[in-house]
Formats: structure tokens, sequence, C-alpha cells
């Protein structure tokens, strides 16, 4: 097992996280006017984003005793986005906080000589956003790890 095909985020509000998402540029066949929306798969490039009631998440993983969901606070996970110009990064942290996002980290030179910084989304999950001089992305623009 070596691959991550999706990777789920569980949402309080499906319509308004579609949105979001929509507005800083994941693409989707879903629409927040659909009246019987229950999930929503992004067709991003690499790994796939999926936003899922986080109600309906925690049934989903334990019908009869579903975990208790937990709000607010640092829970141990980022998701990142690997930019290719301190420019987009700019443009990134800029773009999303027009969306309601909240720009935690403002862009900054980093400790291990990138650029970068972080944002929450609407349901307090929190993604880089960082560039490296050094960087090599393959045909799908991810990031390139070398051996």
């Amino acid at each position: 097992m070596n691959r991550i095909n999706l990777i789920t985020l569980g949402v309080k509000n499906l319509k308004a996280s579609l949105q979001f998402y929509k507005n800083i540029g994941f693409k989707t066949t879903s629409e927040e006017t659909d009246d019987n929306l229950a999930i929503v798969f992004f067709n991003n490039n690499g790994t796939k984003l999926e936003l899922f009631p986080i109600d309906e998440l925690a049934k989903d993983i334990n019908p009869e005793n579903p975990p208790t969901i937990v709000t607010g606070g640092f829970i141990g996970i980022t998701l990142a986005y690997n930019a290719k110009s301190k420019l987009e990064v700019d443009d990134i942290l800029r773009n999303v906080e027009s969306y309601g996002a909240t720009v935690v980290k403002p862009a900054q030179i980093l400790d291990w000589g990138g650029y970068g910084g972080y944002f929450t989304d609407l349901d307090g999950y929190y993604w880089e956003v960082a560039y490296g001089d050094m960087w090599e992305f393959d045909d799908q623009d991810m990031l390139v790890i070398p051996e």
C-alpha cells in the first residue's frame, strides 16, 4: 500500500464548503443548488479531495458508536498545496481569504529556505501553501520527491 487516492474532509455545511472550494479553483460537477447533495468529489490532479457531512462521516466509521466530533483546535493534520512561485503563494493566500478562509500564518521566508504560509478553511482544516525553488513537478503538477 503506497498511495493515497482520496482525502475526505468532514464538513459542517456541505453547500458552503462546496462553494468555497469551487471559488478557490477546485473542479467538480457538483452544484451547491442541488437539494439532494450528499457528497462532493473534486476532479483535481493527483490525490482526489472529497467533502462529506461530518456527522455522516462519523456514522460511516461506526454507525453504532460514531467517534466524537472535535471542533476547533489542531488535530495534527495539514493539507498542502505546493506552488510554483512566491507570487503564486501570495495570490492563493489573498484569494482564499476573500472567500472566507483565515490566513493563520502570512506568507514569509521559511526556516528551510522556502516561502509559504497557512490558512484554515471554513471548517478549520489547516492548509499550507508553500514554494521551494528546488522543487520539481511531474506531468500532473504533483511534487516529485527524489529517492
